[in-house]
């Protein structure tokens, strides 16, 4: 029964007297007054809202939701501003998240000199033995190339020089690569000789020498010489570096309108923390996780996992992550031909075929979706034919809603093969603005506008598009990624392949419903409807009517999680 004839008979039992009238419970929360966009077909617009505990009680007209409204009812006025779901961030790193707002924020720094000074600065305040940590480089964007410099890459000198005693880590903004310096290289034990690992690369000079760059699982030499630094700390401090790390992300997402967060790729020992976390009531943000461990540790202790999780809307065990290949910006995306701008050079494959293969048949026995990055068009067939493999071995199996997570760059053959496998495209929409100044000196004109971040030839083709920003390797904000989607501009106005954008409608659902449907919780989230989780994001302005150029001002007032107020703007 829907509310306006639930509320007509409650008036009508007043109007005759009758003293059998019945009670409605009121709504613990109402926000009138707005531009509220469900996303929901049966009604796409309303003016008001209802929660009542942890859910949608009623969407509907100010006159309609007014019933509803009792003596101890919190009631919040939006003078029109706009409402909708919560923003879903269908693919982040929620631990790196939190670690990024604990270390040098790289991110909008224009120079290898800058980034080199804030290295300076922060030897001087660290312990000797400290290792000095950052993110968010990334060589493409600074005003000018570092000199001397390999492949467009720095090379560690003067880093080294003024962070003698202290080991030096420095992630790409893609994540893909790190650069190190000298000390970290001595404690990780890289030499000239140092040979790469497999799916990975230790950048040299032509004399052989480390230039501090490692590329993909290269990273894993310094990660192990900090991990064995971090051991020497007592497991309280590192339990609560976890949990600080896990209380800066749920700031992130919740004043940036996230309510829930897919996480892509926590291993087992991290999820104890998050499982924690939500206990003890500390985690106020929806976590759909990715389980990204050794596929021995999957097959063990994945249906414990994943038993415990179930019907927990804050922590939900959802998938497996792998990785088969790195990132564009780094030439570490796999790819069917060599790169444009480094001839010879394909990419690489970062982990064996046969892994994802056995990952993929533990999904399968498990009941959770396979989620794989590939952002090159060879590391996307390949995993497409995975996948397909997988489907063929259990026919038995139905609507599986498998993913490729970034989905970057395709070959224009495999854009059809998404939707006949019913295989999700997780993709960011802020990557391709991110991009965009150097997506075509890696591939060529030809191969960006025939497969490079093609989300409406997907979507024409019948594949469900999610989004999502990747974060840390770009902001969380959600705000420049739906700009990104809806304008396909660049930070200096440059428009990249516009017949690819969304519509202001595709981008929202792309944020919400379609990011609720990738992880098969649109039953529960995602649109707003009665009965649906009270998750709710309240913006400043219209975005699907205001002015393109107006979106980028458009601020978050008001995060809403489970029908309570987690955010609000100061």
């Amino acid at each position: 029964m829907n509310i306006t004839r639930l509320l007509g008979l409650a008036l009508a039992f007043t109007i005759f007297g009758c003293s059998a009238t019945p009670s409605i419970e009121p709504a613990t929360l109402v926000l009138r007054s707005g531009i509220i966009a469900t996303v929901d077909a049966a009604k796409p617009r309303a003016e008001a809202i209802a929660f009542r505990g942890e859910t949608i009680a009623a969407v509907g007209s100010n006159d309609e939701i007014q019933p509803l409204i009792g003596p101890q009812t919190e009631v919040i006025d939006l003078a029109g501003q706009f409402a909708m779901p919560g923003f879903i961030d269908g693919h982040g790193h929620f631990m790196n998240l939190g670690q990024s707002k604990m270390s040098l924020d790289l991110m909008d720094v224009k120079s290898w000199d800058a980034i080199v000074s804030m290295v300076a600065e922060a030897a001087k305040r660290a312990k000797p033995g400290e290792w000095i940590q950052g993110r968010g480089w990334h060589q493409e964007k600074w005003d000018r190339m570092p000199m001397p410099s390999v492949e467009g890459f720095p090379v560690h000198d003067s880093l080294s020089t003024v962070s003698p005693a202290n080991p030096v880590l420095l992630v790409h903004a893609s994540g893909h690569a790190a650069f190190v310096n000298a000390k970290a290289m001595e404690l990780a034990g890289i030499t000239p000789k140092t040979v790469n690992p497999p799916g990975g690369e230790i950048l040299k000079d032509a004399a052989g020498r480390p230039t501090g760059v490692l590329r993909e699982t290269a990273q894993g030499l310094a990660d192990k010489a900090l991990a064995t630094w971090r051991s020497i700390r007592t497991p309280e401090e590192n339990k609560a570096d976890a949990h600080r790390r896990i209380q800066l992300a749920v700031q992130e997402a919740l004043s940036n309108g996230a309510t829930s967060f897919q996480d892509a790729g926590s291993n087992f020992a991290t999820i104890d923390v998050m499982k924690e976390a939500a206990d003890s009531g500390e985690l106020k943000v929806r976590l759909w996780i990715m389980v990204r461990d050794s596929v021995e540790n999957l097959k063990a202790r994945l249906p414990e996992y994943k038993a415990a999780a179930a019907g927990n809307t804050l922590l939900t065990i959802g998938g497996i992550k792998q990785t088969i290949d790195g990132a564009l910006g780094s030439r570490g995306a796999w790819l069917l031909e060599p790169y444009s701008d480094l001839p010879g050079h394909t990419g690489l494959n970062t982990l064996p075929v046969p892994e994802i293969e056995a990952a993929a048949q533990i999904a399968l026995v498990n009941g959770v979706q396979m989620c794989v990055h590939a952002i090159g068009d060879r590391a996307n067939r390949t995993v497409l034919d995975i996948y397909e493999a997988a489907f063929k071995s259990r026919p038995d199996l139905k609507d599986l809603r498998w993913r490729i997570e970034h989905a970057q760059h395709l070959h224009p053959a495999d854009i059809p093969r998404f939707a006949s496998l019913g295989v999700i495209a997780s993709m960011q929409g802020i990557h391709a603005t991110s991009d965009a100044p150097f997506v075509i000196a890696r591939l060529g004109g030809k191969r960006a506008e025939e497969g490079a971040y093609v989300w409406q030839k997907l979507m024409k083709n019948g594949v469900v598009v999610s989004n999502g920003t990747d974060t840390p390797v770009e902001r969380i904000n959600p705000i420049a990624n739906f700009h990104a989607l809806v304008t396909r501009r660049t930070k200096d106005g440059t428009e990249f392949y516009l017949d690819q954008r969304m519509t202001r409608e595709e981008a929202l659902k792309s944020y919400t419903w379609n990011a609720a449907y990738a992880a098969k919780e649109e039953a529960i989230k995602g649109s707003l409807a009665p009965g649906k989780l009270g998750d709710v994001t309240v913006l400043s302005k219209d975005i699907l009517t205001i002015p393109d150029e107006e979106i980028l001002s458009t601020k978050v007032v008001y995060t809403i999680v489970g029908g309570k107020i987690a955010y609000r703007q100061r």
